[in-house]
């Protein structure tokens, strides 16, 4: 029979109570259980002597006898010594999975990436445009002219062949 030393729920709704106990890992949360060994008051102080209770001694020997703690229950016993060393080393757990994003937040993230490295882009063409617009105004000023100036010409040319044709309309 495996045995687990956790915690069993007890209070009202929105009030919570637990008592560690030994039981079989088959058993119900809340069910059949083999020993009381303490309580559990989460809604205590951190450093009230009430927000935890076991008794050291039986849960010693319930660890002997080969009960496993569950995460919770080795972390409070971590903390009760007997006979100058804790009942069950207990090391904080590393799931490096937990903290990393799910494939949605990865897809986002992602978007957003290429997004910023699009804008980038806009910007350094942006600005390359603009140092050559400003590197080579002096060259473009030159055609530019010439090109207004031929335009102002051309209608002054036309001008007298459009008289000419209402002329010859007219009579």
């Amino acid at each position: 029979m495996a045995l687990k030393i956790r915690l069993a729920r007890g209070g009202s709704k929105k009030r919570p109570f637990y008592r560690v106990v030994v039981a079989d890992s088959r058993a119900p949360r809340d069910g059949r259980y083999i020993e009381k060994i303490g309580t559990y008051d989460p809604r205590q102080p951190k450093d009230s002597e009430n927000r935890v209770q076991i008794d050291g001694e039986k849960a010693a020997d319930w660890v002997a006898k080969g009960a496993q703690p569950t995460e919770r229950v080795a972390r409070f016993l971590s903390q009760i010594e007997v006979d100058g060393k804790p009942i069950v080393t207990w090391e904080h757990g590393n799931n490096p999975n937990k903290g990393e994003p799910g494939t949605k937040a990865k897809e986002r993230i992602e978007e957003k990436a290429e997004k910023e490295a699009a804008k980038k882009e806009a910007e350094a063409e942006a600005k390359k445009a603009a140092e050559e617009a400003k590197n080579a105004p002096a060259e473009e000023e030159a055609p530019a002219e010439a090109e207004a100036e031929a335009e102002a010409e051309a209608p002054a040319e036309d001008a007298p062949a459009e008289e000419a044709a209402e002329e010859e309309k007219t009579s």
